[in-house]
């Protein structure tokens, strides 16, 4: 079976982009490293043709970090399939007053934060691998 593509924003120098690609390392690496898998959104917007096979056809969740939509764009561009699409915008009101950081650093509360949206989305991850069917079958 084919892993489970994150794809997060890349938003260089701001604190959205910075959070949403260390929320895709955590899920793809600690939480879910056999049945998720990241995936370059530079390389998908490009063309570039190993990353656009890796995706194209593929369950895919993008992580934006903000309204442009980037990633989500990406996956449908290189004709991955949005298996769900999260926003660090809407993750951010769920830690309403907390200071991430900046774009070059989190902060304790930054970190606080991806532990959150990475838990939510490693969910999400097993129930698209079928790790949360009651049969194990990925069938429910």
């Amino acid at each position: 079976m084919s892993k489970v593509k994150v794809i997060p924003c890349s938003g260089i120098g701001k604190v959205m982009g910075l959070l949403s690609r260390e929320t895709a390392l955590e899920v793809t690496e600690h939480l879910c490293p056999d049945t998720a898998e990241a995936a370059c959104l530079g390389h998908l917007v490009t063309g570039e043709a190993e990353a656009v096979h890796k995706v194209a056809g593929q369950n895919c969740i993008s992580i934006d970090g903000c309204t442009a939509l980037c990633a989500k764009k990406g996956i449908e561009s290189a004709g991955g399939v949005v298996a769900a699409q999260y926003s660090v915008v809407d993750e951010l009101r769920c830690h309403r007053g907390k200071k991430p950081g900046d774009g070059s650093a989190l902060t304790e509360d930054g970190w606080a934060i991806v532990d959150d949206f990475a838990a939510k989305i490693a969910d999400k991850v097993r129930e698209l691998d079928g790790e949360s069917c009651c049969c194990g079958n990925g069938c429910c």
